[in-house]
């Protein structure tokens, strides 16, 4: 858990993982312990080291508060310390490794494009998800 954050408005929130499977989440919650927005990845399959980020969210109502930004920046901080390597799918998640990547890469993030075979794993994963 990512704690001692705050939000453009100086409010406090926290950032947790939720494992999953198939799909696990990143989830911003306010200080209530509403939960506001999540980020979706999928793992690789077998031990693979590569996490898909394919889906980012925030309520409408927490908008334009830096929720969605807290909520990358957290996630690509856990793929650093594990060792995982970034599939950026959901656009924001491309967009911040577009403006950020060498900063991602200098402390010691690894990122690649996405692959026909990664976008067919999330839909799998998802259509998984739906059914339980």
């Amino acid at each position: 858990m990512t704690e001692g954050l705050t939000d453009n408005n100086g409010a406090p929130v926290t950032v947790r993982l939720e494992p999953g499977d198939p799909v696990g989440s990143y989830v911003v919650s306010l200080a209530d312990g509403s939960r506001a927005g999540r980020a979706d990845f999928v793992d690789l399959p077998d031990g693979a080291t590569e996490r898909i980020y394919f889906h980012t969210e925030v309520a409408a109502e927490f908008g334009g508060r830096g929720l969605a930004g807290l909520l990358v920046r957290a996630a690509l901080a856990d793929s650093i310390r594990e060792n995982l390597t970034v599939v950026p799918v959901c656009p924001l998640f491309a967009r911040h490794l577009s403006k950020h990547g060498d900063e991602f890469v200098a402390d010691g993030g690894v990122f690649r494009r996405p692959r026909p075979a990664d976008l067919a794993l999330v839909e799998r994963a998802v259509r998984a998800g739906r059914q339980s």
